[in-house]
């Protein structure tokens, strides 16, 4: 195992790996997995992953289990980044636009990436019990990622998630309870009831495994793009693990020798009805206050409050990139026109990305000939009340 120790993103304090952790006991803030990478990259090379695995786990050296008969797997990763020609084509100005589609994944979205580490990383120390709040696909994905490895899935989601995602939690043997409110509510009840339950809460961020196999999205966009990053991310932000996860992966292939210190601008994309990060970016602050009446279609962009709010902010200023906040209105109609110039149904929160790129052009923020990134974090499929 590569893991040298666990670190407080916030205030800097060492962990020591091969324990259950949730978040920092000085400061409360998120724990992130570190790797002696020196050693990860005596076998994790570029002519090495020729021969691998077609998932995320071909990058084991820089991923958290030490033994792989812990692995949990339902073989997620190594998703399409699809060229979007004709979409660019309707574009007011000439991009090489990209979709990297997540919807492939099992359970049909990016959370199954972070699960397969989360619930790997449970069985190899012990857990039997696991509970989450969810605005939907991340319950979806872990019960289907504990009921692989024998392990409890104890799931709280607000009332009106989309049927889908309830139904799948239930026919995958989870104990599903759904909650008059929001996610932020669901969470409240976890953390009140975890201790005297037995639960090992794999809450977003409040456990440091879950952004290992977000991280895995960097390795794979580099890999697919010739180990050259595009100049623009957008990225669905709702507790943003996944934006987080590709800054830290773009570290570390620096560190690997992989890429350069050139990164992608890095843009969170909101829905207007619920947009603390878009919010607490432009006023110039660091951490997000709770939004207010949180709404909107897109349910996993309905996160009011994000325990990882600094992370991304800071990978943003870092980057030279942005927030935008999309309506309603717009972001489900890019469904639609997603999917009548390039053939995919896209969940309402990776659609959100096109309106908000249309933004970035309208304000010069874009360039011509520019690569950019939209990341289509799940299946429109399980958000059919929002068309009906």
């Amino acid at each position: 195992m590569n893991v040298t120790h666990l670190e407080c993103a916030n205030c800097g304090r060492h962990y020591e790996a091969g324990n259950l952790y949730n978040l920092c006991e000085d400061c409360g803030k998120p724990l992130l997995v570190r790797y002696d990478l020196e050693r990860a990259a005596a076998t994790l090379t570029k002519d090495a992953l020729r021969g691998r695995a077609a998932s995320l786990w071909r990058y084991r050296e820089v991923l958290p289990v030490e033994r792989a008969e812990n692995i949990v797997t339902l073989g997620e990763g190594l998703t399409p980044l699809l060229r979007a020609d004709r979409l660019a084509a309707a574009l007011p100005l000439p991009l090489n636009l990209f979709i990297k589609d997540e919807s492939t994944n099992p359970t049909q979205s990016f959370k199954a990436r972070g699960m397969t580490a989360a619930v790997s990383m449970a069985k190899e120390l012990g857990v039997t019990k696991t509970a989450a709040p969810s605005a939907g696909n991340a319950a979806g994905a872990l019960a289907a990622y504990a009921a692989r490895a024998g392990i409890e899935a104890h799931l709280f989601m607000p009332q009106d998630t989309p049927q889908a995602n309830i139904i799948e939690c239930a026919q995958t043997g989870a104990f599903v309870n759904l909650v008059d409110g929001l996610i932020t509510d669901c969470g409240k009840i976890v953390a009140e009831r975890k201790d005297a339950a037995g639960w090992f809460d794999v809450s977003t961020l409040k456990e440091p495994y879950r952004v290992e196999g977000k991280k895995t999205m960097g390795y794979e966009l580099a890999e697919q793009l010739g180990w050259t990053l595009p100049d623009v991310i957008l990225y669905p932000t709702g507790g943003g693990t996944g934006l987080i996860g590709m800054w830290k992966a773009f570290d570390e292939m620096e560190a690997l020798g992989w890429i350069d210190g050139r990164r992608p601008r890095m843009v969170s994309v909101q829905a207007a009805g619920c947009a603390p990060i878009v919010r607490a970016f432009h006023a110039g602050e660091r951490f997000a206050a709770e939004f207010e009446n949180a709404h909107t279609a897109a349910s996993g962009l309905r996160v009011p409050k994000a325990i990882g709010d600094f992370l991304i902010i800071d990978a943003l200023r870092a980057s030279k990139g942005t927030a935008v906040a999309v309506p309603d209105e717009e972001l489900l109609a890019a469904v639609g026109e997603i999917g009548a110039a390039e053939g995919l149904f896209c969940a309402p929160e990776g659609a959100a990305c096109l309106p908000a790129l249309r933004r970035l052009i309208d304000e010069d923020q874009v360039a011509e000939g520019e690569t950019v990134v939209l990341f289509n974090t799940g299946a429109g499929v399980k958000y059919l009340e929002c068309f009906q």
